[in-house]
């Protein structure tokens, strides 16, 4: 799984996680069913928001959702997820922009495709996800062409980029290919209206893709020798994180001007989200609020505890697998790292909860100090019921 948006469950709420997770899963299971199994590799975190801007302009109905069966990575159960063209334009948007980043290791001679050999093959699985994705996107009446030509001119930009070439001059093949991808779900949704905001939002969000990608690999890539726009442009930090501040506030400006029937989960991965994406990469901007007090002056509370006078009453314990089921169980988690790196995940045969051992990462660093970047939210973890009259969203 790639992308730069990777949603705390604490910020999302329990509501609008099960609808992250129903798109997710959706994108895995679109890419399954027009693709094969092997296609499943390129599902990512930042190509499931194409599906969700899609449902979000319109109407909801039962036939935008089926039962899926049970599956390792949501501890054997069934779930509700999401179908559609919304989920078929996200599994081709992220088969072809897949096969831009495998290229891209591929030009750099990243790790094993330095040899030639791998890197052969890399190519041909490249290719195939390109064919893919244009054959799904036709279905849909959309003309993938110009996503793959943004990959194509990408190289030649990088080539002739130098000391003193503006950033975005680099970045902007990937911000032309996400704004096609973005403008293309008001087609899908019937809200041509909403092109526009949508193809200006996917263009910053292409932008801040391509940024954070540069800045988490700048020092591997000096290391390795590898080529990064920060490094060959000559720009600084301190003006890639003006960059992408501005491509936050933009985004958000944009979504002002779309029309939506239902569009919580789309503000919380564009408006939220993005803002923590930039302080992962760059490290959260302090803002001159009080810590270890809410806004309104009450004490605040460790993440997870209820506040007094609300005593958390008794919980049934929950019913433990059988020995079969509990071995399929850990082979998922096992294989998918969970029991290492997640956060939380349940146990395989008692079904507790447990934390997974690399649990002190990134996964969830001040998912709950709403200070963190953003302004003076009072309760992120309420799912944005307070964050935006605070937040520069204009209460959206």
């Amino acid at each position: 799984m790639f992308g730069i948006v990777r949603p705390c469950a604490h910020r999302l709420g329990s509501r609008l996680k099960a609808e992250w997770t129903a798109h997710l899963c959706g994108l895995c299971l679109a890419l399954r069913a027009d693709h094969g199994q092997l296609s499943r590799i390129v599902t990512n975190y930042d190509g499931l928001i194409v599906s969700v801007l899609t449902e979000a302009q319109g109407p909801r109905t039962p036939a935008q959702r089926r039962t899926a069966g049970p599956c390792p990575l949501r501890g054997m159960r069934t779930a509700p997820v999401a179908r559609g063209e919304g989920a078929r334009l996200a599994a081709a948007v992220s088969l072809v922009l897949a096969s831009a980043k495998v290229r891209d290791h591929v030009a750099d001679g990243d790790g094993l495709l330095r040899r030639r050999p791998l890197a052969a093959a890399a190519r041909r699985v490249a290719g195939g996800w390109d064919r893919a994705g244009a054959r799904t996107g036709a279905e849909l009446g959309f003309d993938t062409a110009v996503l793959v030509d943004a990959v194509d001119r990408q190289p030649g930009i990088e080539a002739l980029a130098g000391p003193g070439t503006p950033l975005l001059t680099v970045t902007e093949p990937t911000e032309t290919a996400t704004a096609a991808a973005f403008a293309y779900t008001a087609v899908l949704a019937g809200r041509p209206g909403n092109e526009a905001p949508l193809a200006e939002a996917g263009r910053l969000f292409g932008r801040l893709a391509h940024l954070l990608d540069a800045v988490e690999d700048q020092e591997t890539d000096a290391a390795s020798g590898s080529w990064n726009p920060l490094t060959a442009t000559g720009t600084s930090r301190a003006e890639a994180r003006r960059l992408a501040d501005d491509a936050v506030h933009g985004v958000r400006l944009a979504l002002r001007d779309a029309e939506f029937t239902d569009d919580r989960l789309a503000h919380m991965l564009l408006a939220h989200e993005l803002r923590a994406s930039v302080d992962r990469a760059f490290g959260p901007a302090r803002c001159a609020h009080t810590h270890g007090s809410t806004p309104s002056g009450a004490p605040s509370r460790a993440p997870g505890t209820l506040p007094p006078g609300f005593p958390e009453g008794p919980r049934k314990p929950p019913e433990k697998r059988g020995f079969l089921a509990g071995c399929a169980v850990f082979t998922g988690l096992f294989c998918t790292c969970q029991m290492c790196c997640a956060k939380e995940y349940e146990g395989p045969w008692s079904r507790q909860k447990h934390e997974g051992v690399c649990r002190d990462g990134d996964w969830c660093e001040g998912c709950c100090d709403c200070c963190e970047g953003c302004g003076n939210c009072c309760d992120c973890c309420e799912s944005c019921g307070n964050c935006c009259s605070c937040c520069d969203c204009g209460g959206v």
